[in-house]
């Protein structure tokens, strides 16, 4: 069982987390509309691993703050 420091820490990190994966979001969508050269393609690809890398993260710290629901 995780304290109320722990919870909170990991609510904290959960909300920056969120923000950073947004702003990637806002970033790759300006990047894709823009006319790029080769070498930015390479920029978006490395966007988006980072994008789904912080998903993942977002993911199981979600996983870790929800109660165990009895199935």
């Amino acid at each position: 069982m995780l304290t109320e420091k722990e919870i909170a820490d990991a609510q904290a990190s959960l909300d920056e987390l969120r923000v950073e994966h947004r702003d990637l979001n806002l970033i790759v969508e300006h990047l894709a509309i823009t006319p790029l050269p080769n070498q930015d393609q390479l920029l978006i690809q490395r966007l988006k691993k980072r994008k789904l890398a912080l998903k993942d993260r977002i993911y199981r710290l979600e996983k870790s703050l929800a109660p165990d629901v009895p199935t």
